[in-house]
């Protein structure tokens, strides 16, 4: 706190403190935790010998780092996007802590594996709901067929709009991958668009189109034409498709009004702007970029209007994309997946990290309560700790002051 200089006119004056507030920070500072343990021994009961209290659990049991630095490691690569060569750069620069890479990458993996089985529970979330979100992005991996150059393979991802996300790793963008994990979802399936997807699920699944292609591929025409008469008008009617959905997130409304405000509001909207791409077809050039675009519209047009038959339904797979672009900037910066078997276990952190992020809880936070004993945990106490489920308990917990 300043002091002002002591004069005998200032001493007149009423004493009065002037604040001023900003932000600061401390760095981070790395320190030696130690814990102490109480031996005893029974002079009665020499049988027993010494015994002392037993360890907390930890992440990973004999490690010489704690479970926060384990931690920060992870969030550090798939929260910040900092690979972990530049962590251990950063930790050498600043502190003077000498990490080896390889040494922070076991603790990614191990984390990874301990997370697996937590995310198999979480699929199985999905799978028995009536509405899962699809999406897919490559990434490239080591291997040791492909010397000298990257293999590509494939995350795909599964979601619930406000839900868990579960991403999937596949040594290849083949159709076996989403055949084999949705083999016994028998509800909506909304995929971006991939041809894969058509030919998955039985007579009880519903297949849902993306209202956000289909209009992605008309903003391109116009982007070719910026004054094109044809295609700005229906990317008008698209945008007021998507205000109709918007009204609803503003007026806050359930699911039974936003359906009603659809079938009052979207069904004309919809007759409009088949119209007006039926007419924009025939006139359209074959190889154009407005043909294309009012091909793959029609052609999907079932699927594009499912959204008015089932009310949990959204117009796009925004939500899903959205969850993939934190995978592809961390991808720009930790460039490829080291090996195949590693892809699972970065797949596991993936879901969890990006279901924290969806659910808006903090990721140390959940990591923090789960992760250490999670190796000796009974398979079957895992669905109470998903994030879904940890979110649930830990807002009735604090909704009753428990």
């Amino acid at each position: 706190m300043a002091i002002l200089p002591q004069g005998p006119e200032l001493r007149a004056l009423n004493p009065m403190q002037f604040y001023r507030s900003q932000l600061d920070v401390e760095p981070t500072k790395y320190f030696v935790l130690v814990t102490k343990r109480e031996k005893r021994a029974c002079r009665s009961c020499e049988d027993l010998g010494v015994v002392s209290a037993p360890l907390p659990p930890r992440i990973i049991e004999k490690c010489l780092a704690s479970d926060r630095i384990v931690i920060e490691t992870v969030v550090g690569k798939y929260c910040n996007h900092t690979p972990l060569h530049r962590q251990s750069m950063i930790l050498e620069r600043d502190l003077g802590l000498e990490i080896s890479r390889a040494t922070l990458d076991g603790w990614v993996l191990k984390v990874g594996e301990l997370l697996i089985p937590m995310v198999a529970v979480m699929s199985r979330e999905l799978i028995s709901g009536s509405y899962i979100q699809a999406d897919e992005t490559p990434v490239d991996v080591q291997t040791r067929e492909c010397r000298g150059k990257n293999h590509q393979a494939c995350f795909s991802q599964y979601s619930r709009p406000r839900g868990s996300v579960v991403f999937e790793f596949h040594p290849g963008r083949a159709r076996h991958g989403p055949k084999r994990w949705l083999g016994r979802f028998a509800g909506i399936l909304q995929p971006d668009g991939y041809a894969a997807y058509d030919q998955i699920g039985g007579p009880r699944m519903v297949h849902a189109a993306c209202w956000a292609h289909a209009r992605r591929r008309f903003f391109e025409a116009v982007q070719l034409n910026p004054r094109d008469p044809v295609a700005n008008p229906i990317v008008a009617w698209m945008d007021e498709l998507f205000a109709v959905d918007a009204e609803a997130r503003r007026r806050q409304i359930d699911l039974p009004g936003r359906h009603a405000l659809r079938q009052e509001r979207a069904r004309p909207l919809l007759d409009e702007i088949r119209g007006k791409i039926e007419a924009a077809q025939s006139i359209a050039l074959p190889a154009s970029a407005l043909n294309k675009a009012c091909h793959y519209t029609l052609t999907l047009w079932k699927k594009l209007t499912r959204f008015l038959e089932y009310p949990e339904l959204e117009l796009s797979t925004n939500l899903a994309e959205n969850s993939m672009r934190p995978v592809a900037l961390g991808r720009k910066n930790w460039i490829h997946i080291g090996s195949p078997q590693a892809g699972p276990k970065v797949a596991a952190i993936l879901s969890v990290v990006e279901s924290c992020r969806r659910l808006k809880l903090p990721v140390r936070d959940y990591l923090t309560a789960v992760l250490p004993g999670l190796a000796d945990l009974r398979i079957q106490r895992l669905p109470e700790l998903t994030p879904t489920m940890w979110l649930t308990r830990h807002s009735w917990t604090h909704a009753t002051g428990g």
